[in-house]
């Protein structure tokens, strides 16, 4: 396995998957949408919101709403249901993803994407989940920064939500492993994006119901995934495209120095006795006969002549 094993083909094939989410329109006003400048400033502006006027819409939806309804529900909400977008679930599933691509395409790009989806998990969400240091919903506290890792435990790093920020994070990234390093068709691309959109909303409407979270908390961590998710696709874009431009300087200047030189056809050695354009070799010359020695007499020449074509000679004397 090489670093990236790129040729003209994966060239045209990528460049084919890269328009496959949509029409140009689509794909323009959807990466406008969620382009990492607007995801950042929607993130800031509502975590401003989510620690300020917002707490009040938190403390009045927080009510444990599965218990109250249908608590026989619970166990598998718990156990299954809230297992879909948790670490021990779509971990695994991008690692498989990411290694059997590499594997087909002989390059280490999607091990490092998936790579780095997970360490945006841990590192990013979870600084962000340290720094902001607010409680569980039945604490009955929605205050920023004062709870903590230290003081309460997982108890008081609840936003943004985790199990939300995996969602679009984790399999937002094997989706996109899939769309762009393999030769998935396009309908099987958009049903994966459904997939994921699916999983996040069972992800925000379980812990809501079982009131793990704030409603805050799961938007939050919708934001802050996709805006980490953004970041990695628009890192490995800009990769792909600085190596594709390489390759084809590269390429060109490979076509003009090893341009081949037109090579002469060599001749193939005449046959022995034939010379020319297939004539016989010319007899010698006779020497004048002044300079014939005394007693010395012409020796009788051979001529051959063809009577037909294809005739065998026949040799004269003369």
């Amino acid at each position: 396995m090489v670093a990236d094993s790129h040729t003209p083909a994966d060239a045209v094939r990528e460049s084919r998957l890269a328009r496959r989410p949509g029409t140009d329109g689509e794909r323009s006003l959807f990466e406008r949408l969620t382009s990492a400048p607007v995801l950042t400033v929607a993130l800031v502006l509502f975590t401003i919101l989510a620690a300020g006027v917002l707490q009040d819409l938190d403390l009045f939806l927080a009510k444990r709403w599965l218990y109250r309804l249908d608590p026989s529900l619970i166990p598998f909400a718990q156990n299954v249901l809230d297992r879909v977008a948790s670490q021990i679930v779509c971990v695994p599933i991008l690692a498989a993803v990411a290694i059997v691509l590499a594997r087909r395409r002989r390059s280490w790009r999607p091990i490092l994407i998936a790579v780095r989806a997970e360490a945006a998990f841990v590192v990013g969400i979870g600084s962000m989940k340290v720094l902001m240091a607010r409680g569980v919903t039945y604490e009955r506290d929605p205050e920023f920064m004062e709870a903590g890792l230290l003081e309460m435990g997982t108890k008081g790093i609840s936003f943004p939500s985790g199990h939300a920020s995996e969602a679009v994070l984790i399999y937002g990234a094997a989706v996109y492993l899939i769309a762009q390093y393999s030769g998935a068709s396009r309908r099987l691309v958009r049903g994966l994006q459904w997939a994921v959109v699916l999983i996040c909303v069972n992800s925000v409407t379980v812990s809501f119901l079982l009131g793990w979270h704030w409603m805050t908390d799961l938007i939050g961590g919708l934001l802050a995934g996709g805006l980490f998710l953004r970041l990695i696709v628009d890192w490995d874009r800009r990769a792909r495209r600085r190596r594709d431009e390489a390759a084809e300087r590269t390429g060109i200047a490979t076509d003009i120095e090893a341009e081949p030189r037109p090579e002469r056809t060599p001749r193939a050695p005449a046959p022995t006795g034939v010379t020319g354009k297939g004539r016989p070799p010319a007899a010698p010359a006779e020497p004048p006969a002044e300079h014939l020695l005394v007693g010395q007499h012409r020796a009788p020449q051979r001529r051959e002549i063809r009577t037909g074509e294809g005739a065998p000679r026949r040799p004269l004397l003369r």
